[in-house]
């Protein structure tokens, strides 16, 4: 509950919306998150000390969640270090233990709720995931346990070390959602296209998977290839999409990156507001392209396919991953989510990938045989634009050039898009 006037001021706003979510990413990161905070510590006569800003995550149209490194006193004056998390998402079990709703005055505006890391409402096994006794207890062996991703609210991925130093990855999901997970691990296992192997599942949320094998597509495309290379990469990656089994077909269809362009350009606006007009626009013109542009039939795709989730074993796939947007789509948008992401990591890390040229435009050709070159590169565009908001660092180092440099990219997709589309002529 709220404490005092002054807290029911800071966040009285407007009900949460993709257009408010701005002024709720300020609310939680900037000096009016010390009143959500302390609002939520209040009622176990607990107090902060100090905090700091950890991550931010910004989905958008569905809330803003932000973790915080926190000293906190306790009601004897001891002092801890806490992770505390606060969200405006919209919860599915909002009397969880351990929740704190910090309400608006006159009920006018968003809820905030706040809790102490590991105890995530919608994330029941996450406790267990995160301490070595409980899931050494679990899994009836002794583990070492590691902490690799965390999105509240959504997800998180633990790295599991065994005492012969064999490792495995215990992703916890909402209970509604991991047993799909499963299936999917399974259904590609099982049509032989390379994936984790699902080593259990347990209906809290808590799926184990085996290790991938191999080193990241990452590798070689910092260290550059030419293009009888990259030919060859590109076609087995291409392949590996070829592979995917046709029950995929009979999966729930998850909106492609592209298909979510206006909210991203919210998100993107947050973080480069004076950017705002620039956004938008490459939303808008994706959405227009896409409208006139062929996306070619359907087709099981990936759905997030991207250097990070592909291992090579050479120039060969040997694993897939974070496949949980498989289903039915268009083969256009696993390689416009590809080449998008490519096209960024220069920004992201000039110093890694010095010879990355080459090979982005080797396979954008390759590509544009496969689907409608207007197609790829709108979607392209719209793919960059879902990356914007990304770059945004909340450890003190500097991201507003590659934040600025991700939205010229998708600018570029964008123009080279209406340039392909205006040679043709009139539709």
């Amino acid at each position: 509950m709220c404490a005092g006037a002054e807290c029911g001021r800071l966040i009285g706003m407007s009900p949460s919306s993709a257009s408010r979510e701005p002024e709720e990413v300020a609310l939680l990161t900037g000096p009016r998150a010390a009143s959500v905070l302390s609002a939520a510590l209040a009622p176990a006569g607990r107090r902060l000390d100090s905090w700091e800003v950890h991550s931010v995550h910004h989905r958008p149209g569905a809330g803003v969640s932000v973790g915080y490194t926190a000293v906190v006193l306790s009601a004897d004056g001891r002092r801890s270090t806490e992770y505390l998390c606060a969200t405006t998402a919209r919860l599915t079990n909002p009397q969880a233990p351990g929740l704190t709703r910090v309400a608006p005055t006159g009920g006018d505006g968003p809820a905030v709720h706040v809790w102490r890391h590991p105890g995530d409402p919608e994330l029941p096994a996450l406790p267990v995931a995160c301490t070595p006794s409980l899931l050494s207890q679990r899994l009836g062996s002794p583990v070492k346990a590691m902490m690799v991703a965390y999105r509240p609210t959504r997800r998180a991925v633990v790295k599991v070390t065994f005492a012969d130093s064999s490792t495995a990855y215990a992703k916890v999901l909402r209970p509604s959602q991991s047993r799909a997970l499963a299936h999917r691990h399974r259904m590609l296992t099982a049509a032989g296209v390379p994936a984790p192997e699902v080593l259990r599942d347990d209906p809290d949320g808590l799926v184990l998977l085996s290790t991938g094998k191999g080193r990241s597509l990452s590798g070689l495309l910092s260290r550059g290839m030419d293009p009888e290379q990259a030919t060859r990469v590109f076609n087995n990656l291409t392949g590996l999409l070829d592979a995917l089994p046709r029950a995929c077909l009979d999966l729930p269809v998850h909106p492609a990156w592209s298909d979510r362009a206006r909210h991203y350009a919210h998100a993107a606006a947050t973080v480069l507001p004076e950017h705002a007009s620039r956004a938008r626009a490459i939303a808008d013109g994706v959405a227009q392209l896409m409208a006139t542009s062929d996306p070619g039939p359907v087709a099981p795709v990936h759905g997030d396919f991207y250097e990070a989730n592909v291992l090579m074993d050479g120039e060969s796939v040997s694993c897939l991953l974070d496949v949980d947007s498989l289903g039915p789509g268009r083969r256009v948008d696993d390689l416009a989510c590809l080449l998008g992401h490519v096209s960024v990591l220069d920004h992201l890390a000039p110093a890694s990938y010095p010879r990355l040229r080459p090979a982005l435009e080797t396979w954008t050709r390759l590509a544009e045989k496969r689907v409608d070159p207007v197609a790829l590169r709108a979607r392209a565009a719209g793919v960059v634009l879902s990356l914007v908001a990304g770059a945004r660092r909340e450890d003190g180092g500097p991201w507003r050039s590659d934040a600025e440099g991700r939205l010229a990219r998708a600018e570029t997709w964008l123009a080279q898009a209406r340039e392909l589309q205006a040679r043709r002529g009139p539709h």
